[in-house]
């Protein structure tokens, strides 16, 4: 018993060093810890009391459940193991969650994911939460040519000349229109303008050709913004593949491009089946692995369709991506269990440590399958690294700790010489396009007709669709939602680059 009641304490104190971001003590130091809580407390009951402690202030509704979800875990502490209990459990946090004014930061929710495998969010509004549902019905929509010619005009005011500028919004913009928000306004300031403003970012560089053949080209970014190298590179490949059926060019010395689903589209758009990778800096850690050594590097496939959009499907091969959680950042919520881990193997939610540790390599992200292999973790891993081997390898370009950004020695920022690749395939030279594109839209209707399940949202959806569904819906809109956050970057950036003050006396929000 004694036994039992040490190891089911070991799990919950994993889950709350997991919830509030801290690093477990040494397993001797542990078990101290516990021994000592049982001898001050005197009961397995005191004892879980001490280790979750109720949020405060808290309705009495809340804290009378909160009491009953404790005192059935203090009631079995062989309560994880047994099917009955946790379901017993799950329906107990089910009420809690749904509670109004609960926590979501109370250790118990925690504790349920990691002890019993139950995984339960609230449900209303949290009091913890600065962004809620309410809220963002709050934000603002602007018009999305205002907001593309505003994104072009700080991109000029750096030096971009005009054509660039133009490609460079053009890309940003794409991404807010298909409801992909970590990569568009989102990333204007602090990815693009900050690291101009830090001098590891150029504005307006040449694009070298290094070597050269009817279908291939390595090209050379000299570190300008990848958002109009990439676009280059693509067009390259679209023409070498028009001409010869296949067109393949890497790039070296380039810099973060956006999102990769907007080359792959470039590519569908001209009747070419696509695909596009990249590295970046270290943030997967390999399966079995704590230490972040792999970038986020998205694989990503675009390929027509007669559906009126095209398959693309473009995500990084890590759980999560940085994008996402700078996202969470801004919305004020907990990065999701699984998504991150960090030197002493402790799976991470507090989202602000996340941002500041990923930074100073203290935490990484899980690939695709997450940590270990019990989810085959080791799939996401293994397609990460054949990315960054495409990135480098012919490049002959840097990876892990050298594009990191960060001088560690210093702390002070440093150039990050990203690798791209971009591949072009015309489907006219293999089959006709209009049968191919049927051929997909066939096959691709018939997933979203296929048998639905009866606790999912009664609908199946196809990699592009739920894009598509974002663009139709926020041009339905009138454009897109900008939150406060986001309407304080482009504020400061009215205020202080030259020439936006007289364009932007007052911005639509103001």
């Amino acid at each position: 018993m004694f036994a039992s009641t040490m190891l089911l304490l070991s799990l919950i104190q994993v889950a709350i060093a997991a919830a509030n971001g801290f690093a477990l003590p040494s397993p001797a130091r542990a078990q101290q810890n516990r021994h000592a809580h049982v001898r001050a407390f005197g009961t397995f009951r005191s004892t879980i009391l001490a280790m979750t402690p109720t949020p405060s202030p808290s309705p009495a509704s809340v804290t009378a459940l909160r009491q009953e979800i404790i005192d059935l875990i203090a009631s079995s502490p062989k309560g994880h193991l047994d099917s009955k209990f946790r379901s017993t459990f799950a329906k107990k946090m089910e009420a809690f969650a749904q509670c109004d004014d609960v926590d979501s930061k109370d250790v118990l929710f925690a504790i349920g994911s990691n002890v019993y495998g139950t995984n339960i969010a609230p449900t209303s509004p949290s009091k913890t939460s600065p962004t809620s549902k309410e809220d963002e019905s709050d934000d603002p929509i602007v018009d999305f040519d205002y907001m593309q010619q505003f994104m072009r005009d700080v991109f000029e005011s750096y030096g971009v000349s005009p054509e660039r500028a133009d490609i460079c919004s053009d890309v940003l913009i794409e991404s807010d229109k298909r409801g992909i928000d970590s990569h568009g306004l989102g990333r204007l300031k602090p990815i693009y303008c900050d690291r101009m403003d830090a001098g590891i970012l150029w504005p307006d560089r040449p694009i070298d050709v290094i070597k050269e053949t009817d279908t291939t080209a390595l090209l050379d970014g000299n570190l300008g913004l990848g958002l109009y190298i990439g676009p280059h590179a693509m067009e390259m490949a679209i023409e070498k593949a028009k001409k010869h059926g296949v067109g393949f060019v890497a790039v070296q010395n380039s810099t973060h491009y956006g999102i990769a689903g907007y080359y792959a589209t470039m590519a569908t758009e001209a009747g070419c089946i696509g695909l596009t990778g990249t590295n970046a800096r270290p943030s997967i850690a390999p399966t079995f692995g704590v230490e972040p050594m792999l970038g986020t590097n998205p694989l990503t496939f675009g390929i027509p369709s007669d559906d009126g959009f095209p398959l693309v499907i473009d995500c990084a091969t890590s759980t999560n991506q940085r994008g996402k959680i700078e996202k969470y950042a801004r919305e004020g919520v907990p990065t999701p269990q699984g998504a991150v881990i960090d030197l002493d193997g402790i799976e991470r939610t507090d989202t602000e440590g996340i941002l500041r540790d990923m930074v100073l390599g203290k935490c990484a992200l899980t690939p695709v399958g997450g940590a270990g292999d019990k989810m085959a973790g080791y799939k996401g891993y293994g397609w990460a690294t054949v990315v960054e081997l495409l990135c480098t390898a012919i490049q002959s370009g840097p990876w892990g700790e050298d594009v990191c950004g960060v001088d560690r020695a210093t702390g002070k920022p440093k150039p990050m010489p990203l690798g791209h690749f971009f591949l072009a395939i015309d489907i006219e030279a293999l089959v006709g396009l209009d049968v191919f594109k049927k051929n997909t839209g066939d096959l691709l209707r018939a997933l979203r007709a296929s048998k639905k399940s009866p606790t999912g949202p009664g609908r199946i959806w196809t990699a592009g669709e739920p894009e598509n569904d974002a663009r139709v819906e926020r041009m339905g809109q009138g454009g897109m939602k900008v939150p406060k956050s986001l309407q304080g970057n482009m504020i400061k950036l009215r205020d202080i680059r030259p020439g936006l003050k007289e364009k932007y006396g007052k911005l639509p929000f103001e």
